[in-house]
């Protein structure tokens, strides 16, 4: 092509033409932010659309003494989760999951096994939804009541996700199959019932060291259903 007819440029994934996953517009996220008069988004870079979404924002951000500057944040976008911790108050025991979480391995957990809540992503459920739909795949169980516990960012300084923390009860009548999780997703969790007074100690001495988890245990032993009356 000459100057007078330049090759198009290729539309670029997951901006102009669809990703893998068939989004567009992923650079758009942020762009008209206004509810804080303090910051000022000013560019939004799509770096990395694999699964989920990495952003490279550039923002102007007025400081505490009241001067201006221009700040960059890389953010990775997972969309929101839910997570739950079954308990059978009647037995004093708590209904977990073990499985291998290669993040944990390579960053210095000794084989990567973590024990941990049934917890997934929204995928377009509601938070209600998608922790009985993790419950059912991950443990094998059918919920009983669900209690709101909190709504929390795990990771604010570069993970965008919010977690719903619920809590309810099961008994063994509850079980509705193996669980396990998805084997096409390439899941393979062990359910792992345990003595509440046991993942406490496992909480204590670092056999528990999964945050989402330990708030949750955390919050049964002080206002949830094995809390103590003073």
């Amino acid at each position: 092509m000459d100057d007078q007819h330049p090759t198009p440029r290729a539309g670029r994934p997951g901006v102009d033409v669809p990703d893998h996953r068939g989004r567009t517009g992923l650079d758009r996220a942020g762009r008209g932010l206004d509810r804080n008069p303090g910051v000022v988004v000013r560019d939004v870079e799509l770096t990395s659309a694999g699964w989920h979404v990495l952003r490279r924002t550039t923002f102007d951000y007025r400081r505490r003494d009241g001067r201006w500057e221009t700040q960059q944040r890389e953010t990775y976008d997972r969309g929101d989760g839910a997570v739950v911790l079954p308990y059978d108050a009647g037995r004093g025991r708590v209904l977990l999951t073990r499985q291998f979480r290669y993040p944990a391995y390579v960053n210095g957990h000794p084989d990567g096994m973590l024990v941990e809540a049934a917890a997934g992503l929204l995928d377009g459920d509601d938070p209600l939804a998608a922790v009985r739909r993790e419950c059912a795949e991950e443990l094998g169980v059918a919920l009983g009541a669900l209690t709101p516990v909190a709504e929390l960012y795990m990771s604010p300084g570069s993970v965008t996700e919010r977690l719903h923390f619920y809590a309810a009860p099961y008994t063994p009548a509850d079980r509705t199959g193996a669980g396990g999780g998805l084997a096409e997703e390439g899941e393979d969790i062990e359910v792992v019932e345990l003595p509440f007074a046991e993942a406490l100690a496992m909480v204590r001495d670092g056999r528990i060291a999964d945050g989402k988890t330990v708030l949750l245990l955390q919050w049964a032993a002080l206002d949830g259903p094995f809390a103590v009356s003073r």
